[in-house]
């Protein structure tokens, strides 16, 4: 796949896979698989897996690997695949190097997770993992408000194959600035963020959002998306409104409960268990309870 195919693709919705667990904590790959299926059969154009909604960070390496494999296996060619990488420079490239093995059309390069981060620093790291993989297509997972669009631009200039950032800082007014200074049109601009930052981001740029939704309820997240790519914001509105309360739930705490309660959802629809890793932790009794309404309300239970 070109570069500029998957440049078109990322303007969608970016379904960020969880990772279900089996009674005795290895990856439950038959139900890791029936979860990943039924979210491209409800119109999901691109995967992540080995995201942070995957808990990326609690991951070996040899289980990143496994569950790239599962999705190259059960996506085949309905859908694109862009897997998580990231750690040290050199995790990051074995883990890049062997996404391009396993068939992945790109990769999404995480955040670094290090106390002292500068900006010639951040462009380096991204630089000697995009120059790993010169045939795959990147996608910058930019968190951090210090990263300007000089620094994209920059890094954007000596690999050809940064096509795309997925842009997690919550203030679209930088967004807006940093998209327009590193290059609206030469890049695609993914909202960070999820479905309740999807709107004020496509109103200053933004031509697709990611997705942790869309393991639950993926037509949802599909809707949602045409409306806002058509400019009928007050449709999009109308399933931002719809899906806020399961959004927040996931939002409290500085998100300390983002995995759990999707996990939770997708438990009480029977799709997989509903542990998840620490530092995550299972939702309280109040929290499930919760779940189970919204649920309801959608028809789903």
């Amino acid at each position: 796949m070109a570069f500029d195919d998957l440049s078109e693709q990322l303007a969608s919705v970016v379904a960020i896979t969880v990772t279900p667990f089996d009674a005795d904590g290895a990856i439950d790959e038959k139900n890791y698989a029936a979860i990943v299926d039924r979210m491209v059969e409800g119109g999901v154009s691109v995967v992540t897996p080995n995201g942070n909604t995957s808990e990326f960070y609690t991951l070996s390496s040899a289980e990143t690997e496994r569950a790239l494999s599962i999705t190259v296996d059960t996506v085949g060619d309905r859908a694109a695949i862009v897997a998580g990488v990231g750690h040290d420079v050199a995790s990051a490239v074995t883990a890049a190097r062997f996404a391009d093995r396993a068939g992945a059309q790109g990769i999404m390069i995480h955040q670094p997770v290090h106390p002292y981060v500068s900006l010639d620093g951040w462009v380096d790291y991204h630089r000697a993992i995009a120059s790993s993989v010169p045939e795959l297509s990147v996608i910058l997972y930019v968190r951090n408000p210090r990263i300007g669009g000089a620094q994209i631009a920059a890094l954007a200039d000596s690999c050809p194959n940064v096509v795309g950032v997925k842009y997690a800082v919550p203030d679209p007014v930088r967004f807006a600035a940093v998209a327009r200074d590193a290059g609206l049109d030469r890049l695609t601009w993914v909202a960070g963020l999820a479905e309740l930052s999807a709107p004020g981001y496509f109103a200053v740029g933004a031509t697709g959002f990611t997705s942790g939704l869309a393991n639950v309820a993926p037509q949802l997240s599909v809707q949602m998306f045409r409306s806002l790519q058509a400019g009928e914001f007050g449709a999009a509105m109308e399933f931002w409104e719809f899906i806020r309360k399961f959004e927040e739930l996931r939002a409290l705490n500085e998100s300390a409960n983002n995995v759990s309660v999707v996990k939770e959802a997708l438990a009480q629809l029977g799709l997989c268990r509903r542990d998840v890793r620490p530092p995550a932790s299972l939702l309280a009794e109040a929290d499930r309870s919760a779940v189970g309404v919204l649920l309801n309300s959608w028809s789903l239970l």
